[in-house]
């Protein structure tokens, strides 16, 4: 007696998507997640955010907690949270600004050195991730996610 064809449960079959193809928020979300999980298999010491604001505070030393919050589009409670894990790792030095009510950031050696290892592998995960687009494609990209933040 043949056998019949037995179809695939119903949680198997490809949702449908509807609209959501056609929404920019929502196609944003996916590439990130799939850039952040290339990432972390890439850079297990250090997320996106961190290395964000270790290459802000590199580029900036000396930075306000106020100004770097702003920079990396954060409230300062979240903010000073981050920098006590990495004040914590000896990655970050905070230093008494000169008015006394502001504290200035700047790498430790150690941060420095994590920093400048990790900036290839930064390189090698953006070529990875990048690699399905030609350069002008790439550039164009960054242009219109630029245009998008205003």
């Amino acid at each position: 007696m043949p056998r019949k064809s037995v179809s695939a449960p119903a949680g198997d079959a490809p949702l449908r998507q509807g609209l959501l193809p056609g929404l920019l928020g929502y196609r944003l979300r996916l590439a990130q997640q799939a850039i952040f999980r290339d990432f972390a298999d890439s850079i297990p010491d250090l997320s996106p955010g961190r290395v964000g604001v270790l290459v802000l505070i590199e580029s900036n030393p000396g930075v306000t907690q106020s100004r770097l919050a702003r920079a990396v589009g954060i409230d300062r409670s979240t903010l000073v949270g981050l920098l006590h894990e990495l004040e914590a790792r000896n990655l970050v030095q905070r230093r008494r600004g000169t008015d006394r009510r502001t504290n200035g950031l700047w790498l430790t050696a150690k941060g420095a050195a994590l920093l400048a290892r990790t900036l290839p592998l930064i390189a090698r995960h953006e070529e990875r991730v990048a690699a399905g687009l030609s350069a002008s494609e790439r550039s164009r990209l960054l242009a219109l996610l630029g245009r998008l933040l205003g």
